[in-house]
């Protein structure tokens, strides 16, 4: 069977969550229907060993980076469209299918899914800074923030090869505009946020620092709507305390930003990270 899709799962330091998210991809799948490739890099542990399955090919390398990775499964996909999706977030065979079905809609060049959250294990002010987040974001989200999103081949020519930048997501929501971007109704992915504060303030300083970068290559993200947070406090949507927490938060963010500077690395974010049992368990 000729794959209708490719998708490229790059994974640093994995091990506890590739099983779950491929066995997840997988069910339900036609043999050779999906066409993944799992990029090890610069792992510790036992993420390629972990990923092995059948209609899984698995590269290693011992470079660190998810844009090295990102580029190293591209070269090896096989088809359009191709669908980048990370080794913690979650998407089933449905939500794939459906990611395919958007991308061969006419004009459409890139897509991403709806995102849900899972809050297991997350602690009350963490959810109380994310309500508040999503609230503000949920109006003009597509392509980032959602750990999934697929090309068209003509999408693919526009952004790759990819260069090393922090926001991958970011960086390719940024050279679409309109209609060109859909966030597809009928797919949805799951993404586990960070459980603690400081885990949280980690991924945030490391956002801002990508957010940075993108706009010094003049790929800046699209700002959010002037007064976008009296809309939320007016809608209700999210009530004093959580907005309290949120400012509170925000503030300390921004100084470890700025103390942080240009000092990168290539992490994982164990906090959120947990071994799951596998359809084998």
């Amino acid at each position: 069977m000729k794959p209708t899709v490719s998708v490229v799962v790059p994974a640093h330091n994995e091990e506890a969550v590739i099983a779950a998210g491929l066995d997840t991809l997988l069910a339900g799948a036609e043999p050779g229907e999906f066409d993944v490739v799992v990029v090890a890099n610069g792992c510790s542990d036992g993420t390629a060993r972990a990923a092995a399955r059948p209609g899984v090919r698995v590269l290693e390398t011992a470079t660190p980076g998810k844009a090295h990775a990102l580029r190293l499964g591209d070269a090896a996909c096989r088809t359009f469209p191709r669908v980048y999706l990370d080794a913690d977030v979650r998407l089933d065979a449905g939500s794939l299918r459906a990611l395919v079905a958007a991308a061969g809609s006419p004009g459409v060049l890139a897509c991403a899914p709806q995102v849900s959250w899972d809050l297991t294990g997350v602690g009350p002010l963490v959810r109380r800074v994310l309500a508040v987040h999503e609230e503000l974001i949920r109006p003009g989200r597509a392509l980032a923030g959602v750990g999934v999103y697929a090309l068209t081949a003509e999408g693919h020519s526009r952004v790759f090869p990819l260069p090393d930048v922090i926001s991958d997501d970011g960086y390719v929501d940024s050279f679409f505009t309109g209609d060109e971007r859909v966030v597809v109704a009928g797919a949805r992915s799951v993404v586990r946020p960070a459980r603690t504060v400081r885990a949280h303030l980690g991924r945030r300083v490391r956002v801002r620092q990508g957010n940075r970068q993108l706009a010094a290559l003049g790929r800046p993200l699209r700002p959010l709507e002037a007064g976008s947070l009296r809309r939320v406090i007016r809608s209700g949507a999210a009530g004093p305390l959580n907005v309290a927490c949120y400012l509170a938060v925000l503030a300390v963010d921004r100084l470890l930003t700025r103390l942080r500077g240009d000092r990168q690395d290539w992490g994982t974010d164990a906090s959120s990270r947990h071994n799951e049992p596998t359809a084998a368990s």
